[in-house]
């Protein structure tokens, strides 16, 4: 007769499910309506008296710096556009659907699914969440040079001892925020590498 698989060779290959308050997912919403749709959970998980259920919802915002008309200025940005990271129960500890929050999210104006899924939810590694996490403490507190510029744009340089000449971008490195712009001086070409904020559209 048939036999059942042991039991400890199924849990062997089931994903193991973070306990409730540890679920983190990727949620992907109408760009534009990211902090809509955020809003609107809180709102109406408060009303239906999710709680329980949906804990946290965020919109990853970073500083970022720019020179606009001479001027240095600094705006909020999303860096993870078109989508929400969302702490919520989602699934049991077997790897089953909790249908209320599932059709909650999923019925949402302005949602559109899950990333990286089609079907079934699949929750953030906890090193994946705390990487996240540090992230978007780091660039909400220190801003982040606007890196607007492509190899080959013409540029103006904006402040420094080459204030007001045009040159060209030669190379961008956007962790550092630096840009080797070449300059023209006195009919030469001398490449100089520049802060990112230091340089402006020509």
């Amino acid at each position: 007769p048939h036999q059942a698989r042991p039991l400890s060779i199924r849990s062997a290959v089931m994903p193991v499910i973070p306990p409730p308050e540890k679920q983190w997912y990727v949620v992907h919403v109408l760009s534009g309506q990211e902090q809509k749709v955020r809003n609107r959970i809180l709102r109406e998980a408060e009303a239906e008296q999710l709680g329980d259920c949906i804990f946290e919802v965020l919109v990853p915002m970073e500083m970022v710096s720019e020179i606009r008309a001479g001027k240095k200025t600094e705006t909020k940005k999303k860096f993870f556009p078109g989508y929400i990271i969302v702490n919520m129960n989602l699934l049991t500890e077997d790897n089953q659907l909790v249908e209320k929050t599932w059709y909650f999210i999923k019925e949402m104006e302005g949602v559109i699914g899950f990333a990286g899924t089609k079907d079934r939810p699949i929750p953030m590694r906890q090193r994946e969440v705390d990487a996240m996490l540090s992230q978007i403490k780091e660039r909400e507190e220190s801003a982040r040079p606007a890196i607007s510029f492509e190899v080959g744009d013409t540029v103006k340089v904006a402040d420094g001892p080459f204030q007001s000449q045009n040159g060209v971008v030669e190379e961008i490195d956007p962790e550092k925020g630096k840009v080797r712009v070449s300059v023209r001086i006195f009919a030469r070409t001398r490449p100089t590498e520049l802060k990112h904020r230091h340089i402006e559209r020509d």
